[in-house]
């Protein structure tokens, strides 16, 4: 008896993530761009792909306040609260407003798609 057999794939089968994008305005800037990525990278990585000049010194381990950024006020309250390290480390920024948040500790969803941020002027972290 003939047995037809499908081929084996290599490595775990990869789930298919939604898209995602944002817009960042760099200071100096009058327009914002447009970044893109996928459902569950962090807002910073999505920023740093797309070009968009973000420190990032830690590489996202919310370890010191270089991917600091404002959150436009219309989507505040769609992010998540504050961890108690996201606000020790944003203790650190230069410019510390009521919108600001790190970007590394926003986990893209459907729901983010389209946030607006603006990057401050000075990033440069009072720990390092």
């Amino acid at each position: 008896m003939w047995r037809r057999t499908l081929p084996r794939l290599a490595g775990p089968v990869q789930t298919l993530k939604y898209p995602v994008h944002a817009f960042v305005k760099s200071p100096g800037d009058t327009e914002y761009t447009k970044v893109s990525g996928f459902e569950g990278q962090s807002l910073m990585e999505i920023a740093k792909e797309g070009g968009m000049d973000i420190e990032a010194a830690c590489d996202g381990a919310c370890a010191c306040s270089t991917c600091h950024c404002f959150v436009d006020e219309a989507w505040l309250d769609k992010l998540p609260e504050k961890t108690d390290d996201e606000e020790d480390m944003l203790d650190l920024a230069i410019d510390l407003r009521d919108n600001s948040r790190l970007s590394c500790q926003i986990s893209m969803t459907k729901e983010l798609s389209g946030i607006k941020i603006e990057l401050p002027q000075d990033v440069t972290s009072q720990l390092l």
